[in-house]
């Protein structure tokens, strides 16, 4: 055919299809709500984005001792890794965690990752095989639910209740196991409740794993970010020899998310490890390795000066936003809160005639839209109730004093629009 005669019409061709288990998935910390956001951002409306727990997005920096790390290394960093990563950085992981009284840490145990995201579906995938179940606090980390799902297997959620300070009631975790039960993931402290794991309870939850041949999943990443003398107990040295994976990384302690670097240790009776150990070991080299100049910053941080507990005692950014969000809500009618003890969010619940027929992804979507907040809707971290939000604790505490008159202001209308619905029976008497 001539290269300028007619161009012959193929016939329409079908949509992509997609995978059908990404139905099952959520993530509304980056999903709709901060779509929509984006929109009005080009519309030229400012808003107040608490969506989030991303430290450099409200002007927090990567410690200076850690960035010089980078620098200093920065000519080392153009060849792959091992696929576990930096055997430095490793040895400065597993010597943190031997520290703390993990067993057999050591660096053959570490895995490098880019972020903990990447190192959570990295590990679920090595262990379950379709239909396997996995026990889930709700709320959860969303992250953890998707991952589940997305490497065929089921999220089957353990309550974590308000009225019990958002701590699970290791009684009935334990009628939740079945014969497909493969793991139970812990988040302590808590995302987004800011609840922090006592031993007692832990020791209950590990000797569940203990029975029951369970994997733990620990993830761990807000472990030094703590409130008002709170304690955090690692779960791995309870765990001794049963199989604990715990993960942790530089993006909250260390203010330094975008330099995605993750990393989990892998503690248990070497015996018992054998054939995960080296699932993981492919899984980690299929990938190739991880990001390579961030790991270099690794042992500065895991080694050198405390920076976070500053920020979390009276007086610190991070304290006082936390005590403005507390006051905010003491002072509501129409909010109530249990206190976060760790972690950088607060959860708070809609109360009162506000919370007569709410529903918490409207109310997020009107919040962003007439007063120019975002928050994420409570029901995203995988809960059966619809009157709670998160905010993160990140911005300074002056703008939190401001979102929460914001809030109330949208909220005293809502209830006063309800209490203005004067039942018809009412109105003929």
């Amino acid at each position: 055919m001539p290269l300028n005669g007619p161009v012959e019409m193929s016939t329409p061709s079908k949509p992509l299809v997609i995978r059908e288990r990404l139905s099952e998935v959520r993530y509304e910390i980056r999903g709709e709500l901060a779509r929509r956001a984006r929109e009005l951002e080009a519309q030229g409306h400012k808003l107040i984005k608490l969506n989030i727990g991303n430290p450099g997005a409200f002007g927090f920096r990567a410690p200076e001792h850690l960035q010089r790390a980078i620098a200093d290394d920065m000519g080392r960093t153009d060849p792959y890794t091992h696929q576990q990563g930096l055997p430095v950085a490793r040895e400065a992981i597993a010597a943190a965690y031997a520290r703390r009284g993990a067993p057999d840490a050591v660096a053959d145990r570490v895995f490098l990752g880019n972020g903990v995201s990447e190192l959570i579906d990295l590990s679920l995938r090595a262990l379950l095989n379709p239909g396997d179940e996995v026990l889930v606090p709700s709320p959860d980390y969303p992250l953890w639910s998707a991952a589940t799902i997305l490497n065929d297997g089921r999220p089957v959620y353990y309550r974590c209740r308000p009225e019990n300070g958002f701590l699970p009631d290791p009684v009935e975790m334990e009628t939740l196991v079945s014969s497909r039960t493969r793991a139970i993931v812990l988040i302590n402290p808590n995302n987004p409740a800011g609840a922090s794991y006592p031993r007692e309870l832990l020791e209950k939850i590990v000797a569940i794993a203990r029975k029951h041949n369970l994997l733990l999943l620990v993830d761990e990443i807000y472990d030094q970010i703590l409130y008002d003398g709170a304690q955090f107990q690692p779960v791995a040295p309870l765990a001794g020899d049963h199989p604990c994976l715990t993960f942790s990384g530089l993006s909250k302690v260390h203010r330094a998310c975008g330099w995605r670097v993750g990393w989990m240790l892998l503690s248990g009776a070497g015996e018992r490890l054998g054939e995960f150990r080296a699932a993981l070991d492919l899984l980690s080299a299929l990938r190739l390795c991880a990001n390579v100049p961030g790991q270099y910053a690794i042992e500065a941080a895991v080694s050198g000066p405390d920076t976070i507990s500053a920020l979390c005692s009276p007086g610190g950014r991070l304290y006082e936003t936390r005590r403005a969000v507390i006051e905010a809500c003491e002072a509501s009618e129409h909010l109530s809160l249990v206190v976060p003890s760790g972690a950088l969010y607060a959860f708070p619940a809609v109360v009162g005639p506000a919370a007569q027929g709410f529903d918490d992804h409207n109310f997020a979507l009107q919040l962003m839209e007439e007063e120019g907040v975002l928050v994420v809707p409570g029901s995203s971290f995988n809960v059966p109730y619809r009157n709670h939000f998160r905010v993160t604790l990140l911005p300074e505490a002056g703008v939190m004093r401001e979102v929460f008159g914001r809030i109330d202001k949208l909220l005293a209308r809502r209830a006063e629009a309800v209490t203005k619905v004067v039942p018809l029976k009412s109105r003929r008497a």
